[in-house]
């Protein structure tokens, strides 16, 4: 299975002046864990995480004030739509990571999660069928 089976190619985008507490909310409304970060001024494409969110409030800084900007990841691995979902769950595993940006020519198209990829192993089996123990934490 490939990453563009996977991914969420609806992407939240928001600004690096955006607050902790303004993009925590557009990320609650869409019930994302990762928003991909767009600056017109800078190349590139940034993320930010719920992880990012909860590592602030756990320092003590004010969501209010804290911009998103403050809070990005200096290290990106970017995944392709024609990734393997084991190709995205190493670059994960290995950088640390549990959003990938999903970029085709240049474009976000795409965020995959370690949640996406899951979902894909155990809907469609490629490891190994859902136990009868755990079938009792899956909810439809």
């Amino acid at each position: 299975m490939r990453v563009r089976e996977a991914m969420s190619d609806v992407v939240l985008t928001i600004g690096p002046g955006h607050t902790l507490r303004a993009a925590s909310r557009l990320m609650a409304e869409r019930n994302v864990g990762a928003a991909v970060v767009v600056d017109s001024e800078m190349p590139g494409h940034g993320i930010l995480t719920e992880r990012d969110v909860l590592r602030s409030l756990g320092a003590g800084e004010d969501p209010d004030t804290e911009l998103v900007a403050a809070h990005l990841t200096d290290k990106l691995v970017f995944a392709e739509p024609d990734w393997s979902l084991e190709e995205a769950a190493v670059a994960m595993v290995r950088g640390g990571f549990r959003h990938l940006i999903v970029m085709d020519r240049g474009e976000a198209v795409g965020v995959v999660s370690v949640r996406d990829i899951v979902r894909c192993w155990s809907d469609d089996g490629s490891i190994c069928d859902v136990p009868e123990s755990a079938r009792r934490f899956v909810t439809a």
